[in-house]
C-alpha cells in the first residue's frame, strides 16, 4: 500500500469513517498520520528532480522584489541540479499591459538569470502562458464540480454588495453560502437553466470549516491555519472563461511537475487554500514544498518597498527603464542608472539571505554553491539603496578602465565634450578611486565612492574644460593657496615648464622637482588652482601630462591674469 503511494484525502476520509469507534485515539491517530504523510512526501520529493518556477503577471514592469524571487529560485535550482521554469500568469485579462512580457524577459537577459524552459524558451510542459491553457483548467474545474468539492455561484455584484452592507465583515463561506444564489441552494433544474441561458457565474471552492491546515514551510517551519477563517475562493469565472490565480497556480505546478514553490511572503495567507486544493485533487503526495521569502521593506519607515519610495529617495525599483504605454510616464531602471548586472544580483541575493560567513562580494557561481533556503530570514529586509551603490562601486573598480568608456563617453557627449577612448580611459584611471559629495533623498550632504560612470563628470570636467573664473571669496582652497606672491611664483614655474621637451610625468618631474628644491617654492596647490580652478583632481604631474604643454601654460597664464 505504501509503495503504491496514497492520497492524504483518502486516508483522512478513512479516518473520518472510523472516528466514532476510535474517538479517544482520534487525535493521536491524526498526529501519527500527518507525520507519516510528511515522511512519505519527503521520500517522494527526494526521488524527483528539482523543478521550480518563476511566474510573473504581465501587468507592468518587473518589481525589484520579483527579481529577487526569481534569483532565489535560480540559485536553488542550480544548486540542486534542477530546472527553472518561466511561466506567464495572465489570467486577469483586464490588467494586461502591452510590452510587459517582453520587458520581463529582457530584464532577466540583462541580469544573466537563465531559464531552462517556459515562455520563449520552449519545453515539454507547455503551453507556458496561462491564457493558452483554458481547456486544461476547464477540465480540472469540472473534476472539482463533479466530486462536490466546488460549486457554481450566480450571485451578481449587486447582490454581493448588498450582503456586505447587511453583514459586517461578510465572507462567502460555510456559514453564509446557504443564504446565497448557488448550486448548493438552487434546484438542479434552475442551475442548469441559468447556465444554458448564458447567465454569468463563478465556480467557488467548497471549504469545510473546523479543520487545521498545515503548511510546512522551508523558511518558517510549520504554519497552522484553521479552515474556518478561509472563504470559499473563486476558482473560475465564466465571464472570460479563465481561472483565478489559485486554481491555475495549482494545476500548472502539478502538471509541470514543480517540486518547490519559492515565492514572496505575501502569498503565505493563500498557502492553506493551496494545500486544500492539492488534497482535493488527490495530489497531496506530490505537493511541492513551500518557501515564503521575507518582504523587501522601505529604506525609511515601515511597510513594503514601493515605487514611491524610489521616486522620493532617488533610486530605481525596476531592473530596466520602463515606459508606461498608457500614461507615457518613464520610470528609471538599474541598467540605465549605470548599475552593473552582477552588482545588482549580488546586492539582491543578500537581502533576506545570509551565506553564513562575512563574505559580501560573490559571483553567481559562488552564490549557487552557498545558497541555502534555511538561511533565509523570516523577517523583512530593509532596502539599503546606499549599499546597492557600494556594491556597484566594488564591481565597477574591478572592471578594466576601458570598460567604463561607453558610459563615460555618453556622459561627456551629453555635456558637449568629444574625447578619444584613450583619453577617457586615462581619466578613469586617474579618478575612479575618488570620493564624491552628493545630496541624499532627505536633503543631507554626504560623501561616497564613485559608484557609476556618471559620477565622474563633476569630478573630471576640468580635464576637458578650462576654468573661466576663480571664486577666491567663496572657495577656501583658492583663498588659502593664492596669495600675494603666488602670481610671481607661477610666472617662474611657467619659465621652467616652457623649457621642458619631454612632457611625460617623468620628464616633468626630472625638471620641476630640482627647481622646487633649489628655490624652496612649493607650487603644487597654486598650480592646482590654475589648472583645475579648485582643490580637486589627480596627481598634478599626471594632470599636466594629460592636458599637454600648450594647454597647461595657457591655463596658468589665465590664472595669473585673473587672480593677480
Amino acid at each position: 500500500m505504501w509503495k503504491q503511494g496514497i492520497s492524504s484525502n483518502a486516508a483522512f476520509h478513512s479516518l473520518n469513517i472510523r472516528k466514532r469507534n476510535i474517538f479517544p485515539l482520534c487525535f493521536s491517530c491524526l498526529i501519527i498520520f500527518t507525520y507519516l504523510c510528511t515522511q512519505i512526501q519527503n521520500i517522494i520529493m527526494a526521488e524527483r528532480k528539482v523543478r521550480v518556477r518563476f511566474a510573473p503577471s504581465p501587468t507592468g514592469p518587473l518589481h525589484i522584489g520579483g527579481v529577487r524571487t526569481a534569483l532565489y529560485n535560480y540559485l536553488f535550482a542550480r544548486q540542486q541540479g534542477g530546472e527553472l521554469i518561466f511561466r506567464i500568469e495572465d489570467t486577469d485579462s483586464t490588467r494586461f499591459v502591452p510590452g510587459a512580457e517582453e520587458y520581463i524577459i529582457e530584464s532577466f537577459k540583462w541580469l544573466d538569470i537563465q531559464f531552462d524552459e517556459g515562455v520563449s524558451f520552449g519545453g515539454s510542459h507547455g503551453p507556458y502562458r496561462q491564457s493558452e491553457r483554458r481547456d486544461i483548467y476547464k477540465k480540472y474545474v469540472q473534476v472539482l464540480l463533479d466530486e462536490g468539492k466546488a460549486y457554481y455561484a450566480f450571485d451578481t455584484p449587486e447582490e454581493l454588495n448588498k450582503k456586505r452592507e447587511e453583514v459586517e465583515n461578510f465572507q462567502y463561506d460555510a456559514s453564509t453560502r446557504g443564504q446565497m444564489r448557488n448550486s448548493l441552494t438552487l434546484p438542479k433544474e434552475e442551475e442548469d437553466s441559468l447556465i444554458a441561458q448564458g447567465e454569468q457565474y463563478v465556480v467557488r471552492f467548497k471549504i469545510e470549516p473546523g479543520r487545521d491546515v498545515l503548511v510546512d514551510d522551508l523558511i518558517r517551519g510549520e504554519v497552522r491555519i484553521n479552515s474556518s477563517i478561509l472563504d470559499d475562493k473563486v476558482l473560475y469565472k465564466s465571464a472570460d472563461e479563465l481561472p483565478t490565480y489559485h486554481l491555475a497556480n495549482i494545476v500548472d505546478d502539478h502538471l509541470m511537475e514543480v517540486t518547490h514553490v519559492i515565492r514572496g511572503e505575501e502569498w503565505l495567507p493563500s498557502a492553506p487554500l493551496h494545500v486544500l486544493l492539492y488534497e482535493a485533487f488527490g495530489w497531496a503526495d506530490t505537493m511541492p514544498r513551500f518557501a515564503h521569502l521575507p518582504l523587501l521593506l522601505k529604506p525609511i519607515g515601515n511597510g513594503k518597498l514601493s515605487k514611491r519610495d524610489g521616486d522620493k529617495l532617488g533610486f530605481p525599483v525596476f531592473p530596466l527603464e520602463w515606459h508606461d504605454p498608457k500614461s507615457g510616464e518613464v520610470s528609471s531602471g538599474y541598467r540605465e542608472k549605470g548599475y552593473l548586472p552582477e552588482a545588482v544580483v549580488n546586492f539582491l541575493a543578500l537581502l533576506g539571505w545570509n551565506p553564513g560567513n562575512d563574505q559580501e562580494l560573490m559571483s553567481l557561481e559562488e552564490m549557487v554553491q552557498l545558497f541555502d533556503l534555511s538561511k533565509c530570514s523570516k523577517n523583512g529586509a530593509k532596502f539599503d539603496y546606499v549599499k546597492a551603490a557600494w556594491f556597484n562601486h566594488q564591481y565597477l573598480i574591478q572592471r578594466p578602465d576601458a570598460d567604463w568608456c561607453p558610459a563615460f563617453d555618453k556622459v561627456l557627449r551629453e555635456n558637449g565634450i568629444e574625447a578619444t577612448a584613450e583619453q577617457e580611459a586615462e581619466v578613469v584611471r586617474m579618478m575612479k578611486m575618488k570620493v564624491i559629495e552628493y545630496v541624499d533623498g532627505q536633503g543631507n550632504k554626504k560623501k561616497r565612492n564613485i559608484s557609476f560612470a556618471s559620477d565622474l563628470w563633476p569630478l573630471t570636467k576640468f580635464f576637458f574644460v578650462a576654468p573661466t573664473e576663480f571664486d577666491k571669496e567663496g572657495d577656501k582652497f583658492v583663498r588659502k593657496n593664492w596669495g600675494e606672491n603666488t602670481a610671481a611664483e607661477m610666472e617662474q614655474m611657467m619659465t621652467v615648464l616652457e623649457g621642458i621637451d619631454d612632457w611625460s610625468v617623468e620628464g616633468q618631474k626630472a625638471v620641476v622637482d630640482p627647481w622646487t628644491e633649489q628655490t624652496g617654492i612649493r607650487p603644487w596647490n597654486a598650480w592646482r588652482v590654475a589648472l583645475v580652478g579648485t582643490g580637486q583632481g589627480p596627481d598634478m604631474y599626471e594632470l599636466s601630462a594629460f592636458l599637454g604643454k600648450e594647454e597647461v601654460l595657457r591655463r596658468m597664464k589665465f590664472a595669473i591674469e585673473t587672480l593677480g
